[in-house]
């Protein structure tokens, strides 16, 4: 199998890391407290109100466990190539280069990291938790709505986690401005997109796409109307939005592997 080579070299990374059991738990559960904290923030604010952007608390939990874990795959997935810009200040890239495998599949699978399997199971815990308290009324195109969004997301983070890495073949010392996006497009989308301004919306929601993540798949799971005024299909076809994005982080990725230039260390 083409993909035999990649599965060894992840496995590897994860044997490596099981081996110091103490440290290895201590790190699962660690990778929790950024996920509990946003939670919890968003629990303070219903304290002080009873619906955010005009959705109540469940529907807007709804949104955000969606969010959380199609972020969380897209983490465990491909969230190390973000240490593409260490490997290219380093020249380790040219040795990747130079093997008979994807660039990217090595950089993914060299950095695997295990530990971040937690916050798929935690976050999966908040989304049962969440369906259960919006009364969702299921069908089975909601139940697949469901799959496809959180399917989608993923794809449509990990695609921010490669294209915004890949500015690194220009500017070395990109890494904030992949933050922004990424984890900025994670905070935007675990809330109502109704409560940001209309410029925003436009810029985040709409030309990022990034309101096509949770927040219109979860008006469809939830039969709401759009508070900002789009038609109700909208949050059927939004799982479009992902395999885009994978097409345009794809190009930008192939654009950049092309141009590099090797630092000559």
């Amino acid at each position: 199998m083409a993909d035999r080579p990649y599965f060894a070299l992840a496995a590897a990374q994860v044997r490596s890391q099981a081996s110091y059991r103490v440290s290895f738990w201590l790190d699962m559960a660690g990778n929790l407290v950024v996920l509990s904290a946003d939670l919890l923030a968003m629990l303070i604010m219903f304290r002080v109100t009873d619906d955010l952007g005009g959705f109540t608390r469940p529907q807007a939990l709804l949104m955000f466990a969606v969010t959380a874990v199609a972020f969380s795959v897209a983490d465990l997935a491909v969230g190390n190539i973000e240490r593409i810009r260490v490997y290219v200040r380093t020249g380790t890239l040219d040795t990747v280069l130079v093997r008979p495998l994807g660039v990217l599949g090595q950089l993914l699978a060299v950095d695997f990291s295990i530990r971040r399997l937690s916050r798929i199971v935690y976050a999966a815990v908040i989304l049962a938790v969440a369906l259960h308290l919006a009364h969702v009324a299921w069908t089975v195109p909601r139940a697949l709505l469901l799959l496809i969004a959180i399917v989608s997301g993923a794809l449509f983070f990990a695609s921010l986690f490669v294209a915004t890495a890949t500015v690194a073949f220009w500017w070395i010392e990109s890494g904030e401005l992949g933050n922004i996006v990424t984890y900025g497009g994670r905070d935007f989308t675990s809330y109502p997109m109704s409560i940001y301004g209309a410029w925003f919306r436009r810029l985040f929601g709409f030309f990022l796409g990034l309101g096509f993540i949770s927040y219109y798949p979860a008006l469809a799971l939830l039969g709401q109307p759009d508070p900002v005024g789009l038609p109700a299909w909208t949050g059927w076809v939004a799982p479009l939005a992902g395999p885009l994005a994978a097409a345009v982080a794809a190009l930008i990725w192939r654009t950049g592997v092309r141009h590099y230039r090797s630092t000559g260390s």
